[in-house]
Formats: C-alpha cells, sequence, structure tokens
C-alpha cells in the first residue's frame, strides 16, 4: 500500500488524493520529527515559567485573559475539545473526513504547533487505522478556521465521540480499543493546536479540483459529440482564431475540441455549401466559456498549493522560541476561490444544458426527430431527461452564490469576521456533483444524436466514448426507464472513462 511521508515540507495534491480516497497510509519523516521536538521545548519551558501565554496557560477566544494554573491545563485541553465538537446535522463524507486529518497532521509536522510528537504520532496511527471520525455537515464558520470538525477528529483521538468502522458508528474508545490504539491524554497548547486550521475547507478544495480536471475534459468532449450531432462546424475552434485573444484556459479547451473533431466524417460532410452562416454561442463559444473555468481551477490550483506548504495555527511557535498570535487561521483565501470554482462550474453547466436542448427542438437540431424520440408522440424520448439537467443547473446557480461574503460575528465579537469557507466548501462539493450529472445527460443527448446521423460516422475519439457508452447505455429506441440509464452515464462521466477512451482514440 503506498505511504506518504508527511514532511516538514509541502504535500503534494496528488498526496491528499491518495489519502482521501485511495486509503494511502501516512508516517511522519526524520525532518518532521525534529521539529516537532523542537517546537515542543518551546511550549515545555513556556509553560514552566508560568506567565499567561494564550493557548498554553490562558483561556481561549473571548476567555484569553483567563490564567490558567499547570495543575488545570489538561482539563482545559479536554473541555476545549470537548465544547468545540459541536457539530450538528448529516455527517459528511469520509474522505473529506480524511483529508482534513491529513491536512492537520501536515500542520503538526510543520513543528510550528507544539505538540508533542507522541500526539502527532498518536494522530498519524488514527488516520492509518482506517476509523473515520463522525463529523457534521454544521459547526463551522471558517473563522479560526474548521473548528467544530476538527474537534469531531479530535475527540476520537481522546477516546471520545463516535466514529465510523467499517461502516458501522462505534463509540470511539471502544475501536480504539480493538485497533490497538490509546487514547491520548493531551498537554499545554495541544487541543488548541489540533482544532485551529482551515484544512476541512482545503481538503474539499483539492478534492474538488481532481474531479474538475477529469470534468472540463469530458465537458470539451461532451461539446465536440454536440458539435458532431448539430452538424456543427469545428473551424471556429482554428489555432490561429484562438491565438487572437491569448487565454490559456481558451486555448487549451479549443485544442481538446479540434482533438476530438479530428478526422470526423460527419464534419466533413456539411464542411462547404451547407447554407449556415454561424453556430448558436453554445457551440460557438465553448472555448471561451470552458477556458475561463480553466483559467480559474488553475487559479484555485495556486491557491491550494501554497495553502499545502503552509502552517495554518495560532497561536504559532517560531523558530527563535517566540509563541504568536496571528490571522493565518483566516479561511479567505480558500474561501474565495471555493466560490469563484462554484461560479465557473454553474456556467459550464448552463451551456451544457443549452447544447442539450438544441438536441431536442425540431426548429433547432438540422433533422433530427422531437426530442430525439423514436416514434415523437408515441415516445418522448429524452424531453424529461433535459427537465432533469435543467433542475440540476438552477440548482448550481443558486450555489453560485458566494458564502466567503457573508460574515456572522461570534465569540462575544472576538470573531467579529469570518470566512464561511467551510460553507463555500461545501456547496462547490454539490456543484462539482452537479456537473457532471448535467454532463452525463449532454453525453446521451449527444449520442443518441450522432448515432441518428448514421450512415455518417463520427470522429474516432468521440466515436470511442459511444462505445463506452453503449456498453452501459442502449443506443436510440423506443422509451424505456431512464433514470438508471443516466445514473450509468454519471458514473462513466465522473470516472473519466469516456475522455479516457476518446483521448487514447485521438
Amino acid at each position: 500500500m503506498v505511504e506518504i511521508a508527511v514532511g516538514t515540507g509541502p504535500l503534494a495534491r496528488t498526496d491528499v488524493v491518495a489519502v482521501a480516497r485511495e486509503g494511502a497510509r501516512v508516517r511522519l519523516d526524520e525532518g518532521a520529527q525534529a521539529a516537532i521536538r523542537a517546537s515542543r521545548r518551546h511550549i515545555d519551558a513556556l509553560a514552566a515559567a508560568g506567565d499567561g501565554v494564550y493557548g498554553v496557560s490562558t483561556g481561549f477566544g473571548a476567555l484569553a485573559t483567563r490564567s490558567i494554573p499547570a495543575s488545570e491545563r489538561t482539563r482545559l485541553q479536554r473541555s476545549l475539545i470537548r465544547s468545540h465538537a459541536a457539530g450538528n446535522g448529516p455527517l459528511v463524507e469520509d474522505e473529506v473526513v480524511r483529508a482534513l486529518m491529513l491536512l492537520r497532521l501536515r500542520t503538526l509536522a510543520g513543528g510550528h504547533s507544539g505538540v508533542r510528537l507522541e500526539t502527532a504520532q498518536a494522530y498519524a496511527a488514527l488516520l492509518n487505522s482506517g476509523l473515520v471520525p463522525l463529523v457534521h455537515e454544521y459547526g463551522s464558520l471558517g473563522c479560526s478556521g474548521d473548528l467544530a470538525p476538527l474537534a469531531h477528529c479530535a475527540l476520537a483521538l481522546i477516546g471520545e465521540g463516535e466514529v465510523r468502522d467499517g461502516g458501522v458508528v462505534r463509540p470511539a474508545a471502544e475501536a480504539l480499543a480493538d485497533h490497538g490504539l490509546a487514547p491520548v491524554v493531551l498537554a499545554e497548547k495541544e487541543g488548541l493546536a489540533l482544532i485551529n486550521g482551515t484544512d476541512g475547507m482545503l481538503g474539499m478544495l483539492v478534492l474538488a479540483l481532481a474531479d474538475l480536471e477529469v470534468l472540463l475534459d469530458t465537458a470539451d468532449l461532451a461539446a465536440a459529440m454536440s458539435v458532431e450531432g448539430q452538424l456543427g462546424t469545428d473551424r471556429t475552434f482554428a489555432a490561429d482564431l484562438m491565438a487572437l485573444r491569448p487565454q490559456v484556459g481558451q486555448a487549451t479547451s479549443a485544442a481538446n475540441l479540434r482533438r476530438f473533431l479530428a478526422g470526423s466524417p460527419i464534419v466533413a460532410s456539411h464542411r462547404h455549401g451547407d447554407g449556415v452562416v454561424q453556430d448558436a454561442y453554445s457551440l460557438r463559444c465553448t472555448p471561451q466559456v470552458h477556458g475561463s473555468v480553466r483559467d480559474a481551477v488553475d487559479h484555485a490550483a495556486t491557491i491550494a498549493e501554497r495553502e499545502l506548504a503552509s502552517a495554518i495555527d495560532n497561536p504559532s511557535v517560531l523558530d527563535d522560541g517566540r509563541v504568536e498570535s496571528h490571522g493565518n487561521f483566516h479561511g479567505a483565501p480558500v474561501a474565495h476561490v471555493l466560490d469563484f470554482l462554484a461560479i465557473g462550474v454553474a456556467d459550464v453547466a448552463g451551456i451544457s444544458e443549452r447544447r442539450t436542448d438544441r438536441f431536442l427542438d425540431v426548429a433547432r437540431n438540422r433533422g433530427l426527430p422531437p426530442f430525439l424520440a423514436d416514434d415523437p408522440g408515441i415516445d418522448s424520448g429524452l424531453m424529461i431527461a433535459q427537465y432533469t439537467q435543467a433542475g440540476v443547473v438552477s440548482t448550481l446557480k443558486r450555489l453560485a452564490v458566494p458564502a466567503s461574503v457573508d460574515s456572522i460575528p461570534s465569540s462575544a465579537l472576538q470573531e467579529d469576521h469570518v470566512s464561511m469557507g467551510w460553507a463555500a466548501a461545501r456547496k462547490l462539493r454539490t456543484a462539482v456533483d452537479g456537473l457532471a450529472r448535467v454532463l452525463a445527460v449532454e453525453v446521451m443527448a449527444a449520442a443518441r444524436g450522432i448515432d441518428l446521423r448514421a450512415p455518417l460516422r463520427p470522429a474516432p475519439a468521440t466515436a470511442a466514448a459511444i462505445a463506452v457508452l453503449r456498453a452501459s447505455v442502449p443506443g436510440p429506441g423506443p422509451d424505456r426507464f431512464l433514470a438508471p440509464e443516466i445514473e450509468a452515464t454519471h458514473r462513466l462521466v465522473a470516472s473519466g472513462a469516456l475522455v479516457a477512451a476518446a483521448k487514447e482514440n485521438s
């Protein structure tokens, strides 16, 4: 099994995906262990000195003015975790919990949090055990990071709360014992170090970026299939035309469209003399729309990679032994790009739905039957599949409203401006799933439209994608139960199987 070494340097986005989705194990490398020991020595010295140091010997947030004696500091840390594990609502996905735990471990490994080495190692062991602490939908404002979600993970570490063990919910203490793990008794600073970070929102950003790499290529493929099925032209995607507006993402999408349409007998059949002056915007402007979202993804990836090199905590232990409070825990940098991506996802879905709708309208589909039905009037074809697609698109438009422009003051106005980054991440996850479903309906319509153009044949790339689809979803014919076919197509879209086949044959 793959093992990810967590050190003082940045994690790769692929490392996060491997741990979150593929169950990769983790270990603290020697550099991380040395850094953790060094920072802990500074905390031990401050704890022994007796001066009030935030997170070490004081209360938290608006209660930071109270000095806590040494005899009460273990209780202080335990109370912090218990009180902050206040999440509510549905449980979030296991992959999100594993991602945020890995990212918290990466901050601990940086040597700026002041935890003991044994605590960091116990956190790694919990992640490696496969036990997944129960984290809830609601609880994080993205102010001091994702406090409540991280507190639920820390609660399991100290043997309290509940975990998922192979799909079964169990008390954490019982599950830890069965996996040979001992609960951790927290020392000074450790409770705060376990919960003060943007790890949930960052983990969801990284997972969304991995999904969008597949979905944006699939969106280009779906658009190419729509161009073929609607007897559109590939001339508008020419490289010299794209060079007139040197946007990087636009050039990439146009190159994909040219690649997927290369050698298409359908496109060649009407290249000259068909009387159509221009294609509709939803066909002709595909590179501009898809490309703009590609550029947004690139920007978001840059922000994510900076965050993956960051130690997000408060206060932080500096190399010279100072322990300083600051605002690096604020989620704004992550929240803003999460919202940016949700806007882009809604736009890609919107243009996909418009391409689908053209297939179904006999006035615009250039000779195809109404709604691509086998016997129009008796059969409804893909009429209601487009309704489903339109419903998802409408939802994505609402999810595109930014969360990060909102702020609700908390902690007796100590935390008077919050990022709402967790909320931005949660809605982006919904939006990414919705985009895959919208593209699935376009693929179904485009494949059926192409099949109905026979004996004309599609390009090798789009033909390969249709062949993969047809292994699960039959071609044109009388009406049948559509929901399973939409779901099967969604799985092929989300997995990248369709676009992989197209690339292999282009």
